[in-house]
């Protein structure tokens, strides 16, 4: 896995749930980097996103805690408390202020964290920092996902290399308002947070807001992204500007990645399905459709039992809020044409669909 000069990371099996599994990740920069994030749009939110909101109105952050096994959401002041205590052991083990510390959790909703395994973990983990664990802290993430998930590129701005190493966790609770799941992007960028948290929230909504497994939000989605400058690249310092542009692409890329692969690993899921909606007056009116027919029940089982049953497309469009003409609508599988002018275009057609 790609290294990145001024990251660390380690991850251990601290026993939040079960035993001998990597469930407690850290991410450690030696210096406070620019951050920003994206975070649930659920009105039931986890303590630690509540936290992490109020802590990045400052821009910036130098630790990632993040465990698996709990999410410790719904767990009313002592679920906060709890939050605050595991921070403060982070901070305190790496010498750093506690705001400077950003907490994430996911897991069972309701249960509280297991104080004892983070007081034994955190100073080993602090111990284990290299620079080569990001897949550790990427496995100890995982929930009922089967495969971990983790991504990187190397870009180019001036005459300098910057590069990009991601991880995500998700399988269930897959269609977010802003964020999905857990994911955590480091790089080595020298980027202002305004330009940073602009990239950030165009690629989210060009790629993780775009994808569904089974129409929930969790009450603990967030994007985080940390970039520390060590690159010296060219300054980015103005969006639109043409070092804003290449940073932007390789970021939208790199969690394009990252969700495909969440959609791949979804809870159940046999295929992955991109929907195409080309012709729409509004690109807003576009997500709308593609999401009502991305979610419903009668596409789905129609894809799992791979029969082409296009009525069920057309239906779940035209009950999707957009004003629609069906004589207007072509459907295709692939490159198969089956539905054109909003009729079938024959039976050969959908036999090779």
């Amino acid at each position: 896995m790609m290294k990145i000069n001024g990251f660390s990371s380690a991850a251990v099996a601290a026993g939040l749930r079960y035993k001998n599994r990597l469930d407690l990740g850290l991410i450690y920069s030696d210096e406070p980097a620019v951050t920003a994030g994206v975070f649930t749009k659920n009105q039931v939110v986890a303590a630690p996103l509540r936290v992490d909101m109020e802590r990045l109105k400052q821009g910036k952050a130098q630790a990632i805690l993040v465990n698996s096994g709990c999410a410790n959401a719904c767990t009313g002041d002592e679920g906060m408390s709890d939050c605050l205590a595991t921070g403060k052991m982070v901070a305190d083990a790496l010498g750093i202020r506690e705001e400077m510390v950003q907490i994430s959790s996911t897991g069972v909703i309701g249960e509280r964290l297991k104080m004892e395994a983070f007081e034994k973990g955190i100073p080993e983990l602090v111990k284990n920092l290299g620079p080569a664990n990001f897949a550790d802290v990427a496995d100890a993430m995982m929930t009922t996902d089967t495969t971990r998930k983790i991504v990187s590129r190397v870009i180019q701005i001036g005459e300098k290399e910057v590069k990009l190493v991601a991880m995500a966790k998700g399988s269930g609770m897959i269609m977010p308002n802003m964020a999905t799941m857990l994911a955590f992007v480091l790089t080595d960028a020298q980027i202002g947070f305004v330009e940073l948290n602009a990239a950030l929230r165009q690629a989210v909504d060009k790629t993780l807001n775009r994808i569904t497994v089974d129409g929930d939000t969790s009450t603990n989605d967030m994007v985080l992204i940390m970039a520390n400058g060590k690159s010296e690249n060219p300054w980015i310092d103005e969006v639109g500007s043409e070092g804003y542009a290449i940073f932007s692409h390789g970021l939208e890329e790199v969690l394009r990645e990252l969700a495909l692969k969440i959609v791949a690993d979804g809870e159940g899921a046999t295929k992955t399905i991109t929907i195409r909606i080309c012709g729409a007056k509004e690109s807003e009116d576009a997500l709308k459709i593609g999401r009502v027919v991305a979610n419903s029940s009668l596409v789905k089982t129609a894809f799992f039992g791979e029969d082409a049953n296009w009525g069920r497309i057309l239906a779940a469009m035209g009950r999707a809020g957009v004003k629609l003409n069906p004589d207007l609508v072509d459907i295709y599988f692939g490159d198969i044409h089956i539905v054109k002018g909003g009729v079938s275009a024959g039976l050969e057609a959908e036999e090779r669909a």
